[in-house]
């Protein structure tokens, strides 16, 4: 394979305000895509993330606290995300593992049953620079999210959005047209592969219940006090051409709780806009694609 393309090369720099304006359809001009990331994480290992540390720093395998932390978002938080989103008539953008279709079908299935669209998230929650065959995961992954849902997924989230140099071609030769990998920009751009262009669809960092949560460690209503805030002023930039708001969760953060009704009043207060509608990735994707054409 030739060496890989640099980021810089893959997006090259474009300031905002030297574009011509986006536009939505039927007067929108704020498309935001609600993203349920559902992981597997599995018992034998080393937990991605922790919310107590281990004994006398030293970890211990299996982490039972830590994998049950997560777990109560498989068995609880998820389904609070389901009544959230079934209510408000929100259709969200599910990142979903592999595995996860295979180890918790019942998941799997209630958010095919829902409309809800699926994104690859790797086949198992860890850095895509630890996967021994990064092809073989993403082919895995695109194989079981087609077996729950009849259809190969359209977009790609990447574990911890971590890409290594290569990612990006293996997963536009898989057939991936858009990722959320690359935080750069509120509005989509072209990403260059070694098998034609290849989407970014906004996705936040911020937004986003593992930096505010789980990082940051913020107050539980700080899903609804930042996203109002990032709400409020990419609202007034899309006036001038349109933008992308994306908000993500995870089961085991915001559908504790503690935190879930930060999540439903950032959802109503969105919902109260006129020039705002909600979209998963592959529907901005889509229209996108008829706003710009990659250059050759």
């Amino acid at each position: 394979m030739q060496t890989p393309l640099t980021p810089p090369q893959r997006a090259p720099y474009s300031a905002i305000v030297d574009r011509p304006p986006l536009v939505l359809p039927e007067g929108k001009r704020l498309a935001v895509w609600v993203i349920v990331n559902v992981e597997h994480w599995h018992h034998a290992g080393a937990m991605p993330r922790a919310v107590l540390p281990p004994p006398m720093g030293q970890p211990l395998l299996p982490d039972v606290p830590n994998w049950a932390w997560h777990e109560y978002g498989m068995r609880v938080g998820f389904w609070r995300f389901v009544d959230v989103l079934r209510e408000r008539g929100i259709v969200p953008t599910l990142a979903i593992n592999g595995s996860v279709c295979r180890q918790y079908p019942r998941i799997a299935a209630a958010a095919h049953e829902l409309g809800w669209e699926f994104m690859g998230h790797g086949y198992l929650q860890g850095p895509m620079h630890k996967v021994e065959d990064q092809r073989a995961a993403i082919r895995d992954t695109i194989e079981a999210i087609r077996e729950a849902t009849g259809r190969a997924p359209r977009g790609w989230e990447s574990p911890g959005l971590t890409e290594t140099g290569a990612t990006l071609d293996w997963l536009a030769e898989a057939g991936i047209e858009y990722v959320a990998d690359w935080v750069l920009d509120d509005q989509p751009t072209y990403l260059r592969t070694a098998h034609g262009p290849v989407t970014s669809v906004p996705y936040t960092v911020e937004i986003n219940d593992v930096v505010i949560s789980a990082v940051q460690q913020q107050r539980s209503d700080e899903l609804f006090v930042r996203g109002k805030l990032q709400f409020d002023r990419l609202y007034r930039d899309s006036a001038a051409s349109a933008r992308v708001m994306a908000i993500s969760v995870h089961p085991y953060l915001t559908g504790v709780p503690h935190r879930i009704a930060a999540l439903e009043s950032l959802c109503d207060y969105i919902a109260g806009h006129d020039g705002a509608v909600f979209h998963t990735g592959e529907q901005i994707h889509d229209w996108f694609a008829t706003q710009r054409r990659p250059e050759s």
